[in-house]
C-alpha cells in the first residue's frame, strides 16, 4: 500500500462540473437541436453541456490519479466580495444602466483580494463598461440601458 489517495479538489471540482452538464443536458431535453448549419435553440447550450462534461470528466480523472492534496482553508473576504459584486449587478442593472452598474460591479468584486487597489478596480471598471457598452450595446444593438436616465 503506497497510501496513495485521491487529490480531493479537483474530483469534486470534476464531480461538480459534471452534475452541472447534466443537469443542463436533462433541461435542454425537449428544445430542437438542428445542425452546425441550422442551430436550433438547444444546439449552443447542449455544446456548452457536453464541453463541461469533457472538462469535468478531465478534473475527476487528474483528481484520481494525483496525489492526496487536502481542501484550502475557505476566504471569505473574497466569497463575500464576490457575492456583493452579483448583487449589485443584479439589483442595479435596469436601474442603474450598463454604464454605471459595470463599474460598481467591478469595484465591489474587486475588494475581495488584499492587494487590490481602489483606483485599479474603478479603472478596470470603466474599461471594461466601455467594452460592455461597445459590444452589447453599439456591436449587438442589445436593448440594454446604458444610462439610468
Amino acid at each position: 500500500m503506497t497510501g496513495r489517495r485521491l487529490d480531493l479538489p479537483d474530483v469534486l471540482f470534476g464531480l461538480f462540473l459534471a452534475a452541472v452538464s447534466g443537469g443542463a443536458l436533462l433541461l435542454t431535453r425537449y428544445l430542437r437541436g438542428g445542425t452546425a448549419a441550422d442551430m436550433g435553440p438547444g444546439y449552443m447550450p447542449r455544446a456548452i453541456a457536453v464541453a463541461l462534461l469533457l472538462f469535468g470528466l478531465f478534473f475527476l480523472v487528474r483528481g484520481a490519479l494525483a496525489p492526496w492534496r487536502g481542501i484550502d482553508k475557505v476566504h471569505l473576504r473574497p466569497l463575500v466580495a464576490i457575492c456583493a459584486g452579483v448583487a449589485v449587478f443584479a439589483a442595479g442593472a435596469a436601474s442603474l444602466g450598463l454604464a454605471i452598474v459595470s463599474v460598481l460591479t467591478v469595484v465591489v468584486a474587486g475588494m475581495g483580494s488584499p492587494e487590490a487597489r481602489l483606483w485599479q478596480n474603478l479603472a478596470f471598471g470603466l474599461a471594461l463598461s466601455a467594452a460592455s457598452v461597445g459590444l452589447f450595446v453599439k456591436l449587438l444593438s442589445l436593448p440594454v440601458p446604458v444610462w439610468p436616465w
